[in-house]
């Protein structure tokens, strides 16, 4: 088995913790919404138990990547700092029992499986971490938006007023 293919079950129920870092460049959903695919994130990965003895995962990723400000039309860094809690069910229909069981936004139940791919996981986690529309805090280079308001436009009115005279 690869080493970023796991039991989900067993993960959880021996509370095992595994950590490490993954190229961008290894995420093709997500090097497809970045400027580039330069960048690490740093990932960890914990498994155990909630407070009513139901296997969890607790996936955090941080890091950076570029990605396209939809203002200025520049790729500026964006910090991945995301963390989710994974509760695992064992069909869809114990998803849903468990999800109304627990009644919290914050944690998500899904259906494990015996061969979980860490690395979608990590990616998926990225994914959501991302803005919908990412734009600078204050884009960096103004001068063409200043220029667009600078210029003032005749209205399509100003020749109607002249007719008026």
């Amino acid at each position: 088995m690869s080493a970023f293919v796991i039991d989900a079950f067993e993960y959880s129920r021996h509370k095992e913790r595994r950590e490490g870092d993954i190229a961008v460049a290894d995420l093709n959903r997500l090097a497809q919404e970045s400027a580039d695919r330069s960048g690490v994130l740093h990932w960890v990965l914990v498994g155990g138990t909630d407070s009513l003895g139901h296997p969890q995962l607790t996936m955090s990723v941080t890091g950076a990547i570029k990605i396209m400000c939809q203002r200025c039309l520049t790729p500026f860094a964006f910090d991945i700092d995301a963390e989710s809690v994974l509760v695992l069910a064992k069909d869809e229909e114990s998803a849903d029992e468990i999800d109304a069981l627990l009644d919290n936004d914050e944690i998500d139940v899904i259906v494990g499986t015996k061969s979980l791919n860490i690395i979608e996981l990590i990616e998926d986690e990225a994914l959501l971490a991302l803005p919908l529309s990412p734009k600078h805090p204050v884009c960096p280079d103004q001068s063409a938006l200043e220029g667009l308001k600078a210029s003032k436009k005749e209205s399509p009115f100003a020749m109607l007023k002249s007719l008026k005279n």
